[in-house]
């Protein structure tokens, strides 16, 4: 199990943090750009799936899979936007990204004073405890492909 990237987004679209481990394929375009790119494609999406959903779309969009990797979605009450880009093998990620969210953003961003919410997060703390949470998960593996 591989996990790569990981964006997190204000309820605005604003990107508050990225990071990535074990991603091969460079996107070729800056990441502001990206990040753009990334979160109109998450608005698309999660309004195609409101609008076609044959049931109650009260958890709306959670994932989606290529042949070559699965996009993880979760958002928060309060609209943050945290997106997981995993292998395919890699299941649950939406706990993770829940765990992240609960043990890491909570406490290392909001608790924080020195940090102000909707900006770009830029505490050392919160990229280490990020970086702890994530390398000692079982979804995460460094490996080449």
């Amino acid at each position: 199990m591989t996990i790569h990237n990981l964006y997190i987004f204000s309820k605005n679209g604003i990107l508050l943090y990225y990071a990535e481990w074990n991603r091969l394929n460079k996107s070729g375009i800056t990441k502001a750009e990206e990040a753009k790119l990334m979160y109109g494609m998450l608005f698309s999406i999660k309004s195609f799936v409101s609008k076609i959903s044959p049931l109650d779309p009260k958890e709306g969009f959670l994932y989606y899979k290529t042949s070559k990797y699965t996009l993880h979605y979760f958002e928060t009450p309060s609209g943050l936007k945290f997106v997981l880009n995993t292998d395919n093998v890699t299941q649950n990620a939406r706990e993770l990204l829940q765990q992240l969210y609960r043990e890491v953003y909570l406490e290392y961003v909001v608790k924080n004073p020195l940090c102000q919410l909707n900006e770009p997060i830029q505490s050392e703390l919160f990229k280490l405890k990020v970086d702890e949470l994530f390398k000692k998960s079982p979804l995460f593996l460094s490996r080449s492909i």
